[in-house]
């Protein structure tokens, strides 16, 4: 085990000179190990250590038993160890997800956290057998591309040593150093994912072959890094198609089809959306054949005239407060508004986004037309009429970013009582 963790910390560069580690510490054999190992090697990179254990509220004394253990186990190493308790049964129900969903988020949260205050990077105890365990589950759900990666060895400030072990071979270096170890009584239980797939599938694979943790970690490691070069060709793509107003579809389907679905995917990751085999679909359809899906309630895509764009849900209304100045974003563009309150007594302003059935009138024109047409007038493209600036009161526009100033607004910009300012 040794030897693997530490060819792994020189080839994938997991370790600096100077860093400061937090290992998460459950108290089960594979953190042991690592905690171990980490302080074998603590001179060699004069590295700072520390401690993290999470008590989930699962097990009754057991759960106390170790975090009473990890404690008594920091103590010998003389490494600082932080606690944090959580009711994860209860946090999962209140968010409606498995306790293991919920747990593994408190874990991440509560190891984000730390490292943020001791700028350290957070080392995880995860080995070639979870590798396995973790591709199944992935490849069972239907994942793509990115489950197939499994367990990567270094992800921003997350680092694995032990990846490259076995549990086996976790098991006896734990054995050859004399290291005591907890078992979780709930890794006995078919009541969880992982079990099942540990205690039954496993061990049907293995009679296969009986390298499987070598075999599945390998095929891993190669999905990384083809998606990683797939990553590459999609942000390319994706800024060889962009325009002033959205991506253009003739360039993103002259790309292969690989790396149109990867780049459609880096587009919906944009806007915060899970990007499932569904709704990469549902936009593949839309770039080839013309119009709009909705992707969610705030969210709709629409392909027209060979444009691909994100259409929003209608605009937020900002109500004008003339007590200070203030500022506020629309449509990506950031703004900075200040005002003369005595000059808008009785009035109710707003800034938002064009509407049906707002109306513009051009300076000395005395006529008032839609908006809508006005923009038509100054040839600004469809995709962005919707999607326009505009200071109104009701229907009455008296600023719109592309036109400036109407006829009903002229008199604030000539007492410059209102100063509206676009930051760069």
């Amino acid at each position: 085990m040794t030897n693997k963790a530490a060819r792994d910390c020189a080839r994938f560069g997991l370790l600096e000179t100077g860093d400061s580690v937090i290992a998460a510490l459950s108290g089960g054999a594979d953190s042991v190990a690592l905690l171990h190992f980490l302080y074998s090697i603590k001179e060699q990179y004069n590295l700072t250590l520390y401690a993290a254990h999470l008590h989930h509220g699962i097990r009754g004394d057991e759960a106390q038993r170790d975090e009473n253990f990890c404690k008594i186990l920091c103590e010998k190493y003389n490494i600082p160890l932080f606690c944090r308790h959580r009711n994860i049964p209860a946090l999962a129900r209140e968010r409606g997800i498995s306790e293991e969903l919920c747990g593994r988020q408190e874990r991440y949260a509560f190891f984000e956290e730390l490292a943020e205050t001791h700028n350290a990077k957070i080392a995880l105890a995860h080995t070639a057998s979870d590798n396995v365990e973790t591709l199944l589950f992935n490849l069972s759900r239907g994942s793509s591309l990115n489950g197939a990666c499994a367990i990567v060895q270094k992800r921003g400030n997350i680092i694995r040593p032990l990846l490259s072990c076995t549990r086996a071979e976790i098991e006896a270096y734990c054995d050859a150093h004399h290291l005591s170890f907890m078992t979780d009584s709930t890794n006995l239980s078919d009541d969880y994912t992982r079990n099942k797939i540990r205690h039954h599938a496993v061990p049907v694979l293995r009679e296969l072959n009986p390298d499987l943790e070598g075999a599945m970690l390998r095929f891993s490691r190669d999905m990384s890094e083809v998606g990683a070069y797939l990553t590459r060709q999609a942000e390319k793509a994706l800024s060889d198609a962009q325009s002033d107003y959205g991506y253009r579809a003739e360039s993103l389907l002259g790309c292969d089809i690989a790396v149109l679905k990867a780049a459609l995917i880096l587009l919906i990751k944009k806007y915060n959306i899970m990007p499932t085999h569904q709704r990469v679909d549902l936009l593949l359809e839309i770039l080839q054949n013309g119009g709009a899906v909705e992707l969610d309630k705030s969210h709709t895509f629409v392909c027209d005239r060979g444009l691909l764009r994100m259409r929003t849900a209608a605009g937020e209304s900002f109500a004008l407060a003339f007590d200070k100045p203030m500022r506020f974003s629309c449509d990506g563009e950031e703004y900075a508004v200040s005002a003369d309150n005595s000059l808008f007594e009785n009035k109710s302003l707003t800034f938002r986004n064009r509407r049906e059935g707002d109306s513009f009138s051009f300076q000395k024109r005395k006529i008032a037309k839609p908006l809508g047409k006005a923009l038509r007038e100054i040839d600004l493209p469809r995709e962005r009429r919707d999607r326009v600036l505009c200071l109104c009161e009701d229907s009455v526009v008296l600023w719109c970013e592309p036109l400036g100033w109407s006829e009903q607004g002229k008199i604030y910009q000539q007492t410059q009582h209102l100063s509206i300012e676009k930051l760069q």
